[in-house]
């Protein structure tokens, strides 16, 4: 339980973030609209976390590594535990974009 709670808001092993972009992840932004276009990472994704369960066809490859952000880690969590439980296995919280920038 610890583990599963520790998991989905990020916290435990060091995840190497620019290596997983070289490596080809997506980085899925979950704010809003007007929250993405007031400043992003590029080549970004913007799915708003409340529209994230009706738009999983945009993703694909359920394989393929996504690291969610948003502007604290709190919707990033909750878009990280929609995904796991849709079948995405490899998806990582990188908290908030402004913050997940300066790691890559």
């Amino acid at each position: 339980m610890i583990n599963t709670i520790k998991e989905l808001l990020g916290i435990g092993p060091k995840v190497d973030y620019a290596q997983l972009v070289k490596e080809g992840a997506i980085i899925l932004d979950v704010r809003s609209k007007s929250e993405y276009a007031g400043g992003h990472i590029k080549g970004s994704i913007n799915i708003s976390v409340d529209a994230l369960s009706s738009n999983l066809s945009k993703l694909k490859d359920k394989n393929k590594n996504i690291i969610t952000c948003c502007a604290s880690g709190m919707r990033s969590a909750s878009a990280k535990g929609i995904l796991k439980s849709n079948g995405y296995i490899n998806v990582h919280n990188g908290g908030g974009w402004s913050s997940l920038q300066s790691k890559l």
